[in-house]
């Protein structure tokens, strides 16, 4: 009998964030295959087009249900299919930029969010001048004093912190008030939520540093 994957997802120990990344990367694997019009493929051949690892590729999937058939392997929109659903993007996910700054601005307008399932419904911040304006793409700016009843009237379920360093724990305070349980940050520095919300941090300095730091040392070397 072929397992659920709400019932491996119950029976099995909490999936590990690394886990969760390389069925993304698995997604955009199948989702370039079936935009070429690939109907079936092995994990051995996808491990191969895209240097992936097919024992790793075949655990993952495991735990989630038998996916493969024996002679045949995967059939690429059934799979692709299946994971959108482990990963949540079966459904409209909305997502509320904090900070109406060029960097929110320019998330906002980024097209590829829509592509995955994402829609970005709402730009907030607090300066006057900017509040009741609109990005490029048409996404309107809200007061962020109105945040918590944007929550419960947009349903939004992920809030990303585009704002200055100093202002956002304040932000974030204000986001987890209003029952937000997972955050995407792109300010600089540590910042404190409650165990029960998922932050995610994407640091560009630190980036950069890293990049700087490989240049150096062939630098170095040379």
């Amino acid at each position: 009998m072929k397992e659920t994957n709400k019932g491996r997802a119950e029976a099995a120990d909490p999936v590990s964030e690394l886990t969760t990344n390389r069925l993304s990367v698995y997604l955009r694997c199948l989702n370039a295959l079936d935009s070429a019009g690939v109907r079936t493929v092995s994990s051995q051949a996808l491990a191969e087009q895209f240097h992936l690892n097919a024992a790793q590729i075949r655990k993952d999937l495991a735990y989630f249900g038998e996916f493969g058939v024996r002679g045949v392997g995967y059939y690429v929109k059934e799979l692709r299919r299946h994971l959108r659903q482990i990963l949540g993007l079966d459904g409209r996910v909305a997502i509320a930029i904090m900070g109406a700054g060029n960097l929110g601005l320019a998330l906002a307008d980024y097209p590829g969010f829509r592509d995955e399932g994402f829609e970005i419904v709402a730009l907030f911040d607090s300066m006057r001048d900017k509040i009741g304006q609109r990005s490029r793409a048409g996404v309107p700016i809200h007061d962020i004093r109105d945040f918590r009843k944007a929550v419960r009237r947009g349903r939004i379920r992920i809030a990303v912190i585009a704002v200055p360093a100093d202002a956002a724990q304040s932000v974030v305070n204000t986001v987890v008030s209003a029952g937000i349980k997972a955050v995407l940050n792109f300010s600089p520095g540590t910042l404190k939520v409650p165990s029960d919300v998922k932050l995610k941090s994407v640091d560009l300095t630190v980036s950069l540093e890293s990049l700087s730091f490989f240049l150096a040392q062939g630098d170095l070397d040379a």
